[in-house]
């Protein structure tokens, strides 16, 4: 789709959305304007390409001999008036201010630990920039002098250092363009409804970085807004202001993700009235970009202790201290329950289909069967093991019927220990269990084979019998030379078995090729037997 065109799909869908919301339409000086953004340098390849030569020599310098500058921007020129009247004052002449607007305006940025060094480290600019003959206007700030900015409502000069041209920037300065362009945006849409624009998070804490989520705190005043339910109103202005985050990125040119939090006005409030202590935290450190007299007292109120939490939210945390010890009790029977129970009933189920019965239910019969078979009749398990599976499905049934409503956490240490044991040595039992199968198998499979092998050559040693098969029926190619190797396969692999050295896989693989060499031994004796019974029939004729 062509440009043009999905501007003209965006305009109309955000014209559709602002359409349901009837109590909120756009301020007429606003309507079907392009936002303008704050002139920056950056409107001009040329015009950057000439003033990044210009700057790049004083830019090394910088960064060399103060190499903790977090950023070096250039200011817009449409907004160096201001700079210059709140740096230098308003004392200077009309010709001192022109040549000042003449040069090129850098804002350079220091951590807040280097406040007391700002002057000397001007000073040595200024003679640098003196010495390469450059126009060239320095400012040098911490991150506190910009939010002081701010908090004095200075919101030109704030917008004008985010929507500066970065030379270097360590992060502030891109979360900054980020979230004023995001403004921006949202002003346009709805100026008269925005109460406050707020940044926060790693941004005003001064440890953000290029990739640095920037926490934004958007304030909606709706309480003239009558015909729409508030968390519908919410939810449509959440949706809304969403749409602009990757547009504001786009624009910005900045790989930070803004990460808005919408906030109705009354629910702020009653928030504020509930002690709630997110939103003490923003009022406390948030700084405002934007704020229509309604942040700043509220900060001030928060600095002086006028902001007090209600008698109802006093008592309602309180509260939260007495449900604290209940919440954990209850917590560890739930462990013990939904954790403990299942974890050591499924496995024992497990073994019981391992040695070929069906499992019975957790509840009921599991703790008998495992009795019955593993500790009774196989001999395999010790009973102290049982005792600890009774154990637990006791508990699981005092729980279902309501007997017991908390655990100690001294009893649930032991359980936990008894089902560490009790796991481990279902580990053990497996092995044992899979070993006797495989005993089982690889004995009924010897014993089968040589059955037959009896069958055909008379009751004689292994040896023996192995020679009469060789001999017989392999060296006259009544049997395939591979039955020899099997049947030498199967002996070597019992009597690995009975030495403990040979593998699941190895009497697997022994079981699989002595099925297809009794086969062939099957169908080879009864080929035997019906070819003497048919001479028997012809000399009984004769």
């Amino acid at each position: 789709m062509p440009e043009s065109e999905k501007e003209t799909t965006r305009k109309q869908e955000e014209k559709e959305s602002m359409e349901e919301i009837p109590e909120m339409q756009v301020d007429n000086k606003y309507s079907d304007k392009k936002i303008v953004l704050p002139e920056s340098p950056s409107s001009s390849e040329k015009g950057v390409e000439k003033i990044k030569k210009e700057i790049e020599k004083i830019k090394s310098f910088i960064l060399k001999k103060y190499p903790f500058t977090e950023a070096i921007g250039i200011l817009p020129p449409n907004s160096l008036k201001n700079f210059i009247e709140d740096e230098v004052g308003e004392n200077l002449t009309k010709e001192q201010v022109d040549k000042l607007l003449k040069k090129i305006h850098l804002y350079m940025i220091v951590p807040e630990d280097k406040f007391k060094e700002i002057p000397k480290i001007k000073k040595e600019i200024l003679e640098q920039i003196e010495k390469t003959k450059q126009e060239v206007w320095v400012y040098i700030k911490t991150p506190v002098d910009i939010w002081e900015t701010c908090l004095d409502s200075k919101f030109e000069l704030a917008s004008a250092i985010a929507m500066s041209f970065p030379v270097y920037d360590k992060g502030i300065l891109g979360a900054l363009r980020v979230a004023e362009i995001h403004k921006s945006l949202v002003l346009q849409k709805f100026e008269r409804y925005v109460v406050s624009y707020v940044i926060g998070g790693s941004l005003v804490r001064g440890d953000a970085v290029p990739t640095s989520d920037v926490d934004v705190f958007i304030v909606i005043n709706d309480t003239d807004v009558k015909r729409m339910p508030r968390l519908e109103l919410k939810e449509r202005l959440r949706g809304i202001i969403y749409q602009y985050v990757s547009e504001a990125a786009s624009l910005a040119g900045v790989k930070n993700k803004l990460s808005p939090q919408i906030y109705l006005l009354t629910d702020f409030w009653e928030s504020v009235k509930d002690a709630h202590p997110v939103i003490f935290t923003f009022i406390r450190d948030g700084i405002p970009i934007y704020d229509r007299g309604t942040f700043m007292p509220w900060k001030a109120l928060l600095k002086m202790g006028k902001l007090k939490p209600s008698p109802e939210a006093i008592d309602m945390f309180m509260s939260m201290g007495d449900k604290t010890v209940k919440r954990v009790k209850t917590a560890l029977l739930d462990v013990v329950v939904n954790e403990i129970f299942w974890g050591v009933t499924t496995p024992s189920q497990a073994l019981l289909m391992l040695y070929g019965l069906p499992p019975p239910t957790a509840k009921h019969g599991l703790v008998a069967d495992m009795k019955r078979i593993f500790v009774d009749k196989e001999k395999m398990l010790e009973k102290k093991y049982i005792t600890i599976l009774e154990k637990v499905v006791e508990i699981w049934r005092d729980y279902e019927h309501e007997k017991i409503k908390e655990i100690s956490g001294t009893e649930v240490d032991k359980l936990v220990k008894d089902t560490e044991d009790y796991l481990k040595r279902l580990k053990e039992l497996r092995e044992q269990i899979e070993k006797r199968i495989q005993e089982k198998v690889i004995e009924d499979i010897y014993k089968d084979t040589f059955t037959i092998l009896k069958t055909m050559f008379g009751n004689k040693s292994q040896n023996d019998l192995v020679e009469e098969f060789e001999n017989q029926l392999v060296k006259k190619g009544k049997m395939a030379p591979n039955s020899l190797r099997i049947l030498k396969d199967l002996i070597s692999a019992r009597t690995e078995f009975k030495k403990g050295k040979s593998t699941s896989h190895k009497v697997e693989e022994a079981r699989k090729n002595a099925s297809i060499l009794m086969n062939d031994l099957i169908e080879y004796n009864q080929r035997c037997q019906l070819t003497s019974k048919d001479l028997k029939e012809i000399v009984g004729g004769k």
